[in-house]
């Protein structure tokens, strides 16, 4: 069955779909690392990653450090990568223009910092009511993703690995609840990715703000909602103090899978044996960032409730409403970009299958678990 037909059809199920993604990308590609047979002339090389996320962050900022550490350990401190924040000295928009020119060798962040120059960049990390986290691995791993986006990055002088997976997103934090479409009429909202142009079509007026200025702009009334990752992470902005009601799902990132970019040269001049070093240990870090996200956003949530935040489903018209929109805006996209249509309506077949086999067993069965807890 077509999934556009059937994935908002139950809106007492929406928060119960989001228990599909309880592996994601880290648990289907997780393996132990071992270090390679290393021959005596193994080069020695310091490269620097700059990374996209602010050292606050500590399970994104992280994974570059993790990666670094594994990278030193497998090759005998041989090859040492040094981890740069944001503005050190590469601003995170700036982050893949700097890996492509050689500014810096690697970096760490979602490919929708490339989506400006092209909008396909944006269906490698999350799209509206794309892959969830579970599926994103699956296509990338096993269903040709991977060789899909080489090409398209190949043109922009990048390669890059998977580095990890948020899982899906919350809504944001607003001033007040959205109980209709016609809340969202004139609304200033913190949105990054292919989600603010979707959004624009409700009227709403998207705005990119980092995530270190969220607040203020929330406080001083210049926004009027924001939305930033999840539970663990909003609450460290302190969001909620502002902005009480918690809107969820975040629609347009259903599973926001992130990579480690590498200039296309550093990465050809690597020996075979430093390449597999680095598929190894992006895969672990893979594992980690998901697991990671998965165990403290519980909790997270459950502080952020307790401290008064109003937690909201997003109403069942806004969901539909969202999804016509962004097939509109997917095939506007498509009708000017040749790369964009060709990876889109992949990744669209292979949406639709994954979800199929999704509501066929694993959905049954995390429904019935979830009535299980209510009994205890």
């Amino acid at each position: 069955m077509p999934l556009d037909d059937t994935l908002i059809a139950h809106p007492s199920k929406a928060g119960t779909r989001r228990t599909l993604l309880a592996t994601g990308l880290g648990a289907a590609i997780a393996a132990p690392l071992t270090a390679p047979a290393r021959a005596d002339d193994a080069p020695e090389l310091h490269w620097r990653l700059s990374s996209a996320y602010a050292k606050s962050l500590d399970i994104l900022f992280g994974a570059s450090e993790t990666l670094s550490r594994i990278v030193a350990e497998a090759t005998d401190g041989r090859f040492q990568i040094r981890v740069q924040g944001p503005g050190e000295p590469v601003p995170a928009e700036g982050l893949l223009d700097a890996v492509a020119a050689g500014t810096v060798e690697m970096g760490h962040g979602p490919a929708t910092l490339g989506m400006a120059k092209d909008p396909t960049f944006a269906l490698a990390t999350a799209v509206p009511f794309g892959l969830n986290a579970r599926g994103a691995a699956s296509w990338w791993l096993a269903g040709g993703a991977a060789e899909l986006f080489a090409e398209v990055f190949a043109k922009a002088n990048l390669v890059c690995l998977p580095g990890g997976n948020t899982g899906a997103q919350m809504g944001g934090w607003f001033r007040r609840e959205i109980k209709s479409l016609a809340d969202l009429q004139g609304l200033k909202f913190r949105i990054d990715g292919m989600g603010g142009q979707v959004l624009t079509k409700f009227g709403v007026q998207p705005q990119t703000i980092p995530g270190p200025e969220i607040y203020a702009a929330l406080e001083s009334k210049k926004i009027d909602a924001a939305e930033w990752i999840g539970p663990y992470d909003d609450e460290r902005l302190g969001l909620q103090k502002v902005a009480p009601v918690y809107h969820y799902p975040g629609f347009w990132e259903g599973g926001a899978m992130l990579h480690f970019w590498f200039n296309a040269e550093a990465w050809k001049g690597l020996p075979k044996s430093y390449q597999a070093v680095l598929r190894a240990a992006a895969a672990q870090v893979g594992a980690e960032v998901q697991a990671k996200y998965d165990a403290r956003n519980p909790q997270a949530l459950r502080r952020l409730v307790a401290g008064g935040a109003l937690l909201r489903p997003f109403p069942q018209d806004v969901m539909e409403a969202a999804l016509r929109n962004a097939n509109d805006v997917y095939g506007e996209i498509a009708a000017k970009n040749g790369d964009f249509r060709r990876v889109y309506e992949a990744m669209r077949t292979f949406r639709n299958e994954e979800y199929l086999w999704f509501q066929v067993a694993e959905y049954t069965y995390d429904n019935f678990m979830i009535r299980a807890r209510a009994r205890g």
